[in-house]
């Protein structure tokens, strides 16, 4: 073949995508977006809004004739609907199967206020030199539970105030714990035997800061409310928050008292409550104060920091194999 023939062929040209192999040995594809190939970025994002108007308007239209064929409604997902299942939840202790569940709960330190064996009496201290919200806090909380008083802690060990405050019959100690600025903890110890919780206390609010008036709070003993306790830990910290009130509420006062769970975040609320003139329906008034609490550790008897022997202990951080964030424990 001469040259001339050689430089009449033209050479094959091949088209070469840009294909870059991954780390893992597989190729990765550029990504599609729905409008990428859109270069104006105001057409770009209106065609995104277009879309999306379009998408909400045929879901109500979808949920609309779900509602007139009389299908069942949709449960959005949640992290408590995704709830990892606990070993130790207890969900009805009427149950057989929750027989043993039953003799442990009749035989713990709590069984003889539920037997109304005796009557709660509830001290309630402070830091050494408390700010003045932790002083108010804490008078607060006496017009909270009954038969409560509030002293100073004029710098006693909690050793020291246990020993004290069981010979002067009290039945729980509360300790508000601070930092520079507002209250951070609260440590909730049960007389005589035990056990001793500790909680980190948050999104303190005190009645002056809700803007309601202190003295529409009635001297009656209010009623207890306890939402979504359902492990076996959970019972524990329920039954402990609920012994530190009178087990006879007085219903003509119309207070009530929640301590709602929620992903380990126990919400406090302060209600009064009242009727229609049919008694249909019901209307709530916050009463403050409002805080949250969550549970650090639960200690078996009453506190010792340095000998205590642990029923429960938060980890400090995460668990490097743990990879659920859908796990919860009260």
């Amino acid at each position: 073949m001469s040259d001339t023939d050689e430089s009449s062929e033209e050479p094959e040209v091949k088209e070469e995508l840009d294909i870059k192999p991954s780390t893992s040995g597989s190729v990765l594809f550029p990504s599609e977006a729905k409008f990428s190939n859109i270069r104006n970025k105001q057409v770009r994002a209106q065609q995104f809004q277009k879309l999306k108007r379009e998408q909400a308007k045929a879901s109500k239209a979808a949920k609309k004739q779900r509602k007139l064929d009389g299908g069942p409604k949709k449960i959005p997902h949640t992290i408590d609907s995704l709830r990892s299942k606990d070993p130790t939840t207890v969900t009805n202790l009427e149950d057989d199967e929750n027989e043993l569940v039953r003799d442990d709960l009749e035989k713990d330190e709590f069984s003889d206020y539920y037997r109304q064996s005796y009557e709660p009496k509830v001290l309630i201290t402070y830091a050494d030199n408390p700010l003045r919200k932790t002083r108010i806090f804490g008078r607060e909380l006496t017009r909270i539970f009954p038969n409560s008083i509030s002293l100073y802690r004029n710098r006693s060990g909690v050793k020291k105030m246990v020993k004290s405050a069981t010979e002067r019959k009290f039945t729980d100690i509360l300790v508000i714990n601070e930092n520079r600025k507002e209250p951070n903890g609260l440590l909730v110890i049960h007389l005589p035997n035990g056990p001793t919780a500790h909680f980190k206390l948050s999104n303190v609010r005190i009645t002056t800061e809700l803007k309601r008036n202190h003295r529409n709070i009635t001297a009656h003993r209010p009623e207890v409310v306890l939402n979504n306790f359902t492990t076996r830990l959970g019972l524990t910290v329920g039954r402990m928050l609920g012994a530190l009130f009178h087990y006879d509420p007085q219903f003509v006062g119309q207070r009530a008292v929640t301590f709602h769970n929620q992903r380990d975040f126990i919400f406090f609320r302060h209600y009064r409550y009242g009727f229609d003139e049919d008694g249909k329906r019901a209307r709530l008034k916050e009463l403050g104060p409002r805080f949250t609490l969550k549970l650090c550790s639960l200690q078996k008897g009453t506190f010792d920091s340095k000998y205590g022997q642990y029923e429960w202990i938060k980890e400090g951080r995460r668990h490097a194999m743990e990879t659920s964030r859908r796990k919860f424990d009260l």
